[in-house]
Formats: C-alpha cells, sequence, structure tokens
C-alpha cells in the first residue's frame, strides 16, 4: 500500500544518547523498522530484554500490515479496492477498522465543509497524472473527476456496519488519514504486549507512548522548510522543539512533493473543492491526541488555510498546529496551542 507522502515540515526526533543514559538499569532501548503502506514505519520502545521487544515488535508490524491489505488503494484486492468495485450498487458490509476510519473521516469532513473528504480519489489520481506531466488537467476531464467527488454520496450504517458509494466509478483515498490510525494499532499491540514505553513513526506521523525511562517526554524538533530556507548551518536547527507523550504529531505540505505549474507552486495536497493542489509554499504541523486525528487534521488545515484552519484546531480539544507559509517576503509563521496540553497514559481499546 503506498500513501501520499506528506511531510512539509520534517520531525526529527531526539531520542538518542540523552534518553539513553536515563534509562533503568532494567529497561533497554530497541528500534525495529519495516516499510509498510509505501512508508517505513519505525518502532521505538523500551524493554526489559530483546526477544520481549521483537516478539512485541512483529505483532504490531503484523497488524499494521493486516491494515495495508484492507485499505490499498493501489491494491485491487483490498477490501477499499471491493468496496469501490461495487459503488453504485447499495451498501456492502465492511470490516470494523475500515468502519472506524470513514466514521472519522466522514466526521471531519462535515465539520471542514468538505475540505477533508475521502471520496477525493478520482481527483487524487488525477492531479498525480498533472503532477507527472507537469500540466494543468483537462478542463473536461476535471469536471467529470468532480461529480464523482462528495462525502454526501459516501453513506454509513453504523448498526449493520455497511458502506454504500452512491454514484458508479467513485473512489476512495484513505492516504490522509489510515497512517495515522495504522499507527496507533500498533501502538496499542505494544501496549498490549507490557511496551507502553513506544512510539511508532509512520513515515512521519507518529504516536507516542509513555515517556523513556526517568524522561519527562519523547523530545522531537520540527524542521525548517526546506527548500524555503536559506542555505547553510540553519537549515538543520529546528524551528521548534516538542516533548510529548500520549500524543501523536502529523505534518502535511508540499516541502517534497510539489509542482511548478505557469510559475505557480502547488502542492501533491489536494484541495476536493477544486480538484488541483493547494497553492505552496506552506507547512502544517499538527499535535493530537491520536495518530488518527492528527493526520487527518494536518491535512484538512494545509486545504483550508491558516485563518479557517487554526478555527478548526481551537474546535479540536487537545490539539494545537504550526503553520509555515512562504511568501515573497520571506516565511510567515502561525500557531494555535501550540504544543497542546496533550498527554497522558495511552491504554489498548
Amino acid at each position: 500500500m503506498r500513501f501520499r507522502r506528506r511531510w512539509v515540515v520534517s520531525l526529527v526526533l531526539l531520542t538518542g544518547t540523552a534518553a539513553l543514559h536515563l534509562s533503568q538499569p532494567t529497561l533497554k532501548r530497541f528500534e525495529f523498522a519495516e516499510p509498510h503502506m509505501g512508508a517505513r514505519f519505525r518502532i521505538v520502545l523500551y524493554a526489559g530484554d530483546r526477544n520481549s521487544a521483537t516478539r512485541a515488535s512483529k505483532a504490531a508490524f503484523q497488524r499494521v500490515a493486516q491494515l495495508d491489505d484492507s485499505m490499498s488503494d493501489y491494491d485491487s484486492k483490498s477490501e477499499l479496492m471491493r468496496l469501490a468495485a461495487r459503488a453504485g450498487t447499495g451498501p456492502v458490509r465492511i470490516s470494523e477498522d475500515l468502519f472506524r476510519v470513514l466514521a472519522q473521516s466522514q466526521r471531519l469532513a462535515r465539520k471542514t465543509g468538505g475540505a477533508f473528504d475521502v471520496t477525493i480519489g478520482p481527483l487524487v489520481r488525477l492531479w498525480r497524472t498533472a503532477r507527472r506531466r507537469k500540466q494543468m488537467p483537462d478542463p473536461e476531464t476535471l469536471a467529470r473527476a468532480r461529480e464523482l467527488v462528495g462525502y454526501e454520496m459516501l453513506r454509513l450504517d453504523p448498526k449493520a456496519r455497511t458502506a454504500e458509494l452512491l454514484m458508479p466509478r467513485m473512489q476512495l483515498d484513505l492516504g490522509a488519514i489510515a497512517k495515522g490510525y495504522a499507527a496507533d494499532e500498533a501502538l496499542a499491540v505494544l501496549i498490549q504486549h507490557g511496551m507502553a514505553r513506544a512510539l511508532v513513526d509512520a513515515g512521519g506521523d507518529v504516536v507516542f507512548g509513555l515517556p523513556p525511562p526517568r524522561s519527562d517526554g519523547w523530545k522531537i524538533g520540527i524542521a525548517p522548510l526546506g527548500p524555503l530556507d536559506s542555505p547553510g548551518p540553519r537549515r538543520s536547527q529546528p524551528v521548534s522543539n516538542l516533548i510529548l507523550s500520549g500524543a501523536a504529531v502529523a505534518t502535511s505540505g508540499d516541502a517534497e512533493q510539489f509542482v511548478e505549474i505557469d510559475g505557480k507552486r502547488y502542492s501533491h495536497v489536494v484541495d476536493p473543492r477544486t480538484g488541483l493542489g493547494v497553492l505552496g509554499p506552506s507547512g502544517v504541523t499538527v499535535v493530537a491526541s491520536s495518530g488518527t486525528l492528527a493526520d487527518s487534521l494536518a491535512t484538512a488545515v494545509s486545504v483550508l488555510g491558516p485563518e479557517q484552519g487554526m478555527e478548526l484546531i481551537l474546535s479540536v480539544k487537545g490539539a494545537g498546529a504550526l503553520i509555515i507559509q512562504g511568501s515573497d517576503d520571506g516565511l510567515r509563521t502561525f500557531e494555535r496551542n501550540f504544543p497542546p496540553q496533550a498527554g497522558g497514559s495511552p491504554s489498548p481499546r
């Protein structure tokens, strides 16, 4: 499963020697990594021995692989693609995982007036082609694709646990939420194995459990906006440092994936309301109570822009955001409740 990479500002994890010096003698730091969902999933945890750490991480990666098989929009045999194949034919019973993700997506779609919309699949595919060719989509083709997009055309029945796509040829794209959900689920598996002092990094969407031993939290640095920053040593210096536990952080924007067409810079993040990439350059970092929420909010804020995006953030308990925008006059920064007062003791559901 390959999800669109959604980095705008790099998250630099700072969990090295300082954390190790503070470790309790009975707990050691272990790190594991595997490719999933088109990204590098990384697990860092503290355990008493390598065998127990390996068992826990293996189970967590198996959970991610299970979700990959369900939610991929590249695998024609995935549950998501089977649902799309039955678009326009009536309700389809789906798994609990897929229903949870779609239900959360629909809540945010309603809250944002469609700025976040997982029925965006036809537009995402069209914009991928436009980015590759460095040409704007054909207006008629774009208009036809937009007719297939709209969160109101996705109906969910919680009692029957069904989903229905009302129009034939509709397609779903979960690239702005599924990795966050997978990170949440991977952390839950680690906790079930007694590994609560852990983090899961899903290609930039990071979920934090309890902090390392004798530490207040996991320390991360929010790196500059990359291509917009001036050359030299300052490029590697974080613009903000966070210490988090029992929370999640995600980023969205165009620092790495963008295209310039007719002198304008467009992100790979597509605005469902226009069918085009969000105008850049810009970057959004969101901290929230879960990876699912942080992942989806980061995309929503990218589409809404600073003013409406920050209103959205203020309406979500425990969320905070940092927006960095580039302009002819340099970089502009917008902050709301950043970092938020998030944290606590994670527990499996």
